[in-house]
């Protein structure tokens, strides 16, 4: 079952949710289809849980939203992009460690 601290990113509410944000937040770029995507939702979901507050946590149906998914490349999924400021601070691409992702917000506090 998904986190309540997962918000869905769209094509339309992208740019206010992520590059409008007041704090850093965490994209994850997947699809349905996606065997890999689908073992690092786990992972997402407990990085959410335990920076409620401090980090906004959000996926991107590449499929459902090709407009944003193009204007950051996203060529391979899973992608894990870590935005701070509307600026890109990290990118994850592939199935990615919770420990890598820690280390990638702790940088940033």
């Amino acid at each position: 079952m998904a986190s309540a601290h997962v918000m869905e990113f769209t094509d339309s509410n992208f740019d206010a949710e992520v590059l409008g944000a007041d704090k850093p937040v965490l994209v994850d770029f997947w699809a349905e289809w996606c065997m890999p995507c689908k073992i690092l939702a786990p992972t997402i979901d407990e990085v959410a849980d335990a920076h409620t507050g401090t980090l906004k946590v959000g996926k991107v149906d590449t499929d459902a939203n090709r407009e944003i998914s193009v204007k950051y490349g996203i060529s391979a999924i899973p992608t894990v992009i870590i935005f701070n400021k509307g600026e890109i601070a990290k990118k994850f691409v592939g199935l990615t460690k919770k420990e890598d992702i820690e280390a990638a917000l702790a940088e940033m506090s």
